[in-house]
């Protein structure tokens, strides 16, 4: 039920033509331009690495409230070149995933 709501976002979004982002990946898979989000594996890893520190007996109120570092930007090239749009050069480096 979800994926047909997304799916037809996407497909609207398309059919308006509107270069169109979203933090949620699903959305890109589906049809929209891009996602830009927060590396869910480095994220994972910082966890890791705090409940490491806490299991060793840090308090996990004194631990440092840490913001995302990395993140992953992915595009859709099917919509990119449906909206007759390009990435830029200075874009072109931090694309994580083309979305076929």
């Amino acid at each position: 039920m979800l994926q047909d709501a997304i799916a037809t976002v996407a497909e609207l979004a398309v059919q308006r033509h509107a270069a169109s982002a979203t933090r949620l990946h699903e959305f890109a898979n589906a049809g929209l331009l891009m996602s830009y989000l927060s590396s869910q594996t480095a994220i994972a890893r910082r966890a890791a690495a705090y409940v490491d520190k806490v299991l060793k007996g840090a308090s996990a109120g004194d631990l440092p409230v840490e913001q995302p570092t990395v993140f992953d930007l992915a595009v859709n090239v099917k919509t990119l070149e449906a909206l007759g749009l390009t990435i830029p050069p200075s874009v072109k480096p931090l694309v994580t995933e083309r979305i076929q």
